[in-house]
């Protein structure tokens, strides 16, 4: 389970780390409207929406589908600028079309890797937006309509949107977290230029990795461990290509993929902090799901989760073989849920309390990421 970039030839200057206000907002926005995905934010969410004057707050939930359940690639810029305002003067500079494209891929793209006539020019695909949009309710539906009506005043109105959100609560934020996410890309740039590529990466997110191929071509992929599949390569976009990380203070659990047919690759990945936990991969936490799915191996968890038993003092226990219990206990091992420790000739097993603590987060992480 893992999207791919493909970065063959790619020279490494073209690897950039850099903070966005843009896609920070954005960040900012999307854990205002799901708070339930981000709880250790739940103290700055409920005094934010607090403080949202009553005419921003209805805005805000007009716009909100380009950032609730997913994140628009309008908001995850591939050149950031240094302020809100450089990121939307270079928003403003994406033709018509593309930018509706991009708005209306979230909920309305039946293929986010192919590229869709633009419902601006082509009679059915504006049909097909329109009645999608209509499924979402009636501030979809309406936005909708005033996007594909009058394209220019629409994007003037969400450009005055995000600088009423600068001024309402987004500047103090940026004040206090830019300087972080500048840090944090700074160091990435110099870990890249000393260290490489795959070092980098891992630094960056334990949910990528660098495959490099081992035949002596050259190939080499950046895997991005999610639930949903994408492909792309870092040469997307002819007039641009490499691709983009961006550190977000807000982002976590998330790690964002923008790999949009035609558009520069652009990563959007949580900094790290000590209170962030350590990510399990998908394929390990789908494994330890699955050893827990035998009634036995959930039997045997009960007892080793009240202190160290020995095979036979499991197999007497539960009635059943020590090749059998040696079996469950080898299936729950290889997932990392037992501990085992020698005790003279003997060999006891105990349940890992806090990986199995970590199981449901970590399933949560994998299916929100």
């Amino acid at each position: 389970m893992a999207n791919v970039i493909d970065i063959t030839g790619l020279p490494p200057e073209r690897v950039v780390f850099a903070p966005s206000p843009l896609a920070e907002l954005g960040a900012a926005l999307h854990a205002l409207s799901e708070p339930a995905h981000h709880p250790g934010l739940h103290g700055w969410v409920t005094a934010t929406n607090a403080g949202l004057k009553t005419d921003l707050a209805d805005r805000l939930c007009e716009a909100d589908f380009l950032w609730r359940s997913a994140r628009s690639d309008i908001l995850l810029p591939a050149r950031p600028g240094a302020t809100l305002a450089e990121d939307l003067d270079e928003l403003d500079k994406i033709d018509d079309e593309r930018f509706v494209a991009a708005v209306f891929e979230i909920t309305c793209s039946p293929a986010y890797t192919r590229i869709t006539p633009s419902p601006l020019i082509d009679e059915g695909e504006r049909a097909r937006v329109r009645e999608m949009a209509a499924a979402r309710g009636p501030r979809q539906a309406g936005f909708t309509d005033r996007m594909l009506t009058d394209p220019d005043r629409l994007r003037a109105w969400l450009r005055r949107l995000f600088e009423d959100c600068e001024d309402a609560f987004f500047g103090d934020i940026w004040r206090r977290v830019g300087i972080q996410l500048a840090a944090d890309a700074r160091h990435k740039t110099e870990l890249l230029r000393h260290k490489g590529l795959a070092e980098t990466l891992r630094a960056t997110s334990r949910a990528l990795s660098l495959d490099e191929a081992q035949d002596g071509s050259g190939g080499a992929r950046i895997l991005v461990d999610k639930l949903a599949v994408g492909r792309t390569t870092a040469f997307a976009s002819p007039g641009d290509p490499g691709i983009t990380f961006l550190p977000t203070s807000f982002g976590w659990p998330h790690l964002l993929f923008s790999h949009a047919a035609g558009w520069r690759p652009v990563l959007q990945y949580p900094v790290a902090s000590q209170e962030l936990p350590a990510t399990a991969t998908l394929e390990l936490v789908q494994q330890r799901l699955e050893a827990l799915s035998h009634p036995m191996r959930m039997r045997l968890c009960r007892t080793l989760s009240r202190g160290p038993h020995t095979t036979g003092e499991l197999a007497n226990a539960f009635g059943i073989t020590a090749p059998e219990v040696s079996r469950h206990v080898a299936v729950l091992k290889k997932t990392g849920l037992l501990q085992t420790r020698r005790r003279g000739r003997y060999v006891l097993h105990q349940l890992d309390l806090q990986v199995v603590a970590r199981l449901g987060s970590d399933f949560l992480e994998g299916v929100l990421r």
